[in-house]
């Protein structure tokens, strides 16, 4: 049986992902106008195709955003469901939401592992600098 107290428990992990995910998408937006900026100022295929990562992490990131945002809000329902009483659909609700909230997470991942193509490009830059 579900009680009231299993999906209020989702509460503080949602608000600390949200956190998490809104940090990382304006550090990336920093990072996106600095790269423009750059661009405009001394274009580079190195720093458009930069910008091209960085603007498909904010893609991922705002995916990320609106399924979080989508569990959080099914977890909400699913606890109005509890005190309404009707059990079926509060467990369906808050499963939905855990569903949800891991595929943000799977999304994450696939972000984490963009972020490394950055970083690659920018290495790639360096040793031609040596060269």
């Amino acid at each position: 049986m579900l009680s009231i107290s299993t999906p209020a428990l989702v509460f503080p992990a949602l608000s600390v992902l949200m956190l998490a995910y809104t940090n990382k998408f304006i550090a990336i937006s920093k990072r996106v106008r600095a790269l423009h900026a750059s661009h405009k100022a001394n274009p580079s295929k190195n720093l458009k195709a930069q910008i091209a990562v960085m603007a498909k992490r904010m893609t991922y990131i705002q995916n990320m955003q609106i399924t979080a945002l989508c569990g959080f809000s099914a977890n909400l329902i699913s606890i109005a469901c509890i005190l309404l009483g009707f059990m079926t659909i509060a467990m369906a609700l808050f499963i939905i939401g855990l569903v949800l909230v891991l595929c943000s997470l799977m999304i994450c991942i696939i972000e984490i592992y963009n972020s490394t193509k950055v970083m690659t490009l920018l290495l790639l830059d360096d040793i031609d600098d040596f060269k």
